[in-house]
């Protein structure tokens, strides 16, 4: 029965999800039962393609994008797909409608990182991240909305802001992985090798901006999903202060975290702010 296959694909997705970040799987745990398979998902679709540009290097990266790519084309087409992960993106894709060109826009920007290693200018810079980040932001709106174009269009500015605010705060984040061990430079007219303090807060205060713009709309999310969208914010603005006060030259030389036991001391803080409507 293919209703088997797809509970075996819906728990690959999560597997994946929860494999792959503690802290993304936090909060998808607290949006409503409803949706938090579609988010995963979504997540498993996201994190296979970026795992192919980032991590394959023993293997012919390209080739296996390639292939990724057609079996995404076909799986869209056929609603169906023997890739699991792919098969639960392509259900999620077809219930709630989601615009073809988000997932085009996805799929470019993770093709870039095969070959491209510095963004130069801000237009390319901000192209990057609307395929990389905000375009996912958008699919799971499409997800919290329940398809519904009315609220996703009042929604969108304040989604994109929040997938780029997450998005460069993991270039932030993973700053001396990216530029050592994958030669790659997101921020544009910022000399990675000598990062110095007032690059790093222009950096974050434009990151800043960003977070307060997704703020507003998450304060008007439907029930099922304010909640565990504003855990993810209050992780990322966590895991934003600590590098706001790392000094530049350490975050060069390793990777900020946010411990598991702060992670958790969050979800409480978090839950109590927003029952009490603080958020």
């Amino acid at each position: 029965m293919k209703a088997i296959f797809d509970s075996v694909s819906n728990q690959c997705s999560k597997t994946v999800t929860k494999s792959y970040s503690t802290s993304f799987s936090l909060a998808t745990k607290m949006l409503s039962n409803a949706i938090r398979q579609d988010i995963y998902n979504i997540y498993g679709f996201v994190r296979f393609a970026d795992e192919i540009v980032d991590t394959f290097h023993d293997y012919d990266k390209e080739l296996l994008f390639d292939n990724f790519s057609k079996d995404l084309e076909l799986a869209l087409q056929h609603k169906i797909s023997l890739n699991p992960i792919l098969n639960s993106f392509q259900d999620t894709y077809h219930k709630y409608n989601i615009d073809k060109s988000l997932v085009d826009a996805f799929m470019n920007s993770m093709r870039l990182d095969l070959h491209k290693q510095n963004y130069l200018t801000t237009e390319e810079y901000k192209q990057y991240i609307y395929g990389s980040a905000d375009v996912v932001g958008l699919m799971c709106l499409k997800v919290f909305v329940k398809g519904d174009q009315d609220k996703y269009d009042a929604l969108k500015d304040s989604a994109m802001s929040l997938g780029s605010a997450f998005q460069k705060v993991n270039f932030l984040r993973d700053l001396k992985a990216d530029y050592e061990d994958l030669s790659r430079s997101y921020f544009p007219n910022t000399d990675l090798s000598q990062l110095d303090e007032n690059s790093k807060h222009a950096i974050i205060s434009d990151i800043e901006n960003d977070f307060s713009n997704g703020l507003q709309g998450i304060k008007k999310l439907p029930i099922e999903a304010k909640f565990g969208v504003f855990m993810a914010y209050r992780y990322y603005s966590q895991l934003l202060k600590k590098l706001k006060k790392t000094p530049a030259l350490e975050i060069k030389s390793t990777r900020i975290r946010v411990p598991n036991y702060k992670k958790f001391e969050l979800l409480t803080r978090s839950y109590v702010k927003y029952q009490l409507n603080l958020m």
